[in-house]
């Protein structure tokens, strides 16, 4: 029998995980981490998740511990994020607590603890061929499909993990929690920051990051106003700008970070859409092969539909190039690459 530490979370996705784990026979254990909690914060979503997580694991009469990778998190997911702000980029935090959180420091404490395998809720699919490779796919559910967040695991990872709900649709999910009577089968899915929660951007960004106002322009170098510090803008933003009397909607285009200047245009502005992109290096999930220029399709974004493209290999990285054209592709944003239902490589936009 196989042992298996489940990550609960609170949330129903990974309360099922265990309920299916635990019908089909495997030694299930459930693991919470700790990975932020505002102590400032009276609904810190960590302390009510962490109380709904020890609700699911008494009715399934599991084994229950709890796992504190604060400083971790700090480090990898928050010091990341804030650094690549600093830089005028638009990091995912997601991607990187999927690759550096949930699948390296709590798995490797699983290893090392004698389980066998870890398992979440994730909506995606892992296979393994018949040459041994593992291989990511996309959840059946379309809507919910969690493979992009996890595309910057490698080959170990992959073969430890499972991913019990990512042959389901959601509502089946919620079904079966429902009939199992799981005490969370109706709970709202979690939004915002993984592991943070729904926050004000600005306001968790301004924690770190000293914020330095400057001006902001249109395309032909028109002052138009100021704004309070490049960090709280991205690329198509449109909100929040404070400038009026133009005669179309705009948004941001580009940020200028060596003058501190955000530049402004239309949504027709040929500095928003873009038919190509370019990647230093791509982490190949399954295999690192493929013979360029390779016809694909990518996401630059969650919940982007797939987009045709074809993907060059140069001298100093990749370009991607696409059938159309792409608004608002930020820097310092993951490109997932795909066949068809299989997510191949990635990498950081750059």
């Amino acid at each position: 029998m196989k042992k298996v530490l489940v990550g609960l979370s609170g949330g129903v996705d990974s309360a099922v995980t265990a309920y299916l784990l635990k019908e089909a026979g495997y030694d299930v254990t459930a693991g919470f981490m700790i990975n932020y909690l505002d102590e400032n914060n009276p609904v810190c979503p960590t302390k009510l998740d962490l109380q709904v997580a020890k609700e699911v694991a008494a009715y399934l009469d599991i084994p229950f511990f709890t796992f504190d990778y604060r400083e971790t998190y700090a480090e990898k997911v928050l010091g990341y994020m804030y650094e690549g702000y600093k830089k005028g980029i638009t990091p995912n935090p997601d991607i990187m607590c999927n690759s550096e959180v949930k699948f390296k420091v709590f798995l490797d404490e699983a290893l090392e603890h004698g389980f066998d395998m870890v398992a979440t809720g994730h909506y995606a699919i892992i296979e393994k061929g018949n040459d041994g490779i593992f291989h990511l796919k996309k959840g059946v559910d379309p809507n919910k499909d969690q493979s992009y967040f996890l595309a910057g695991l490698n080959q170990f990872q992959l073969s430890k993990a499972l991913f019990p709900v990512g042959n389901m649709q959601k509502s089946e999910v919620r079904e079966i929690a429902n009939k199992a009577g799981l005490p969370n089968a109706n709970r709202k899915d979690s939004q915002g920051i993984c592991f943070v929660g729904k926050v004000d951007m600005v306001k968790f960004l301004e924690q770190k990051i000293d914020h330095k106002p400057g001006l902001v322009k249109d395309t032909s170098g028109k002052i138009l106003g100021e704004h309070k510090g490049v960090f709280y803008y991205t690329i198509g933003q449109r909100k929040g700008l404070d400038i009026g009397g133009q005669a179309e909607p705009i948004f941001v285009v580009k940020k200028d970070i060596e003058n501190n200047e955000i530049i402004v245009g239309t949504a027709n502005d040929l500095e928003l859409f873009d038919d190509k992109l370019y990647v230093l290096d791509f982490n190949f999930l399954s295999r690192n092969d493929y013979i360029f220029p390779l016809t694909a399709k990518a996401k630059i974004r969650y919940r982007q539909e797939d987009q045709d493209c074809i993907i060059y290999k140069e001298e100093n990285g990749y370009k991607v190039v696409f059938d159309k054209k792409q608004r608002a592709i930020a820097r310092g944003q993951i490109c997932a690459i795909y066949l068809d239902d299989e997510l191949i490589m990635s990498g950081v936009i750059n």
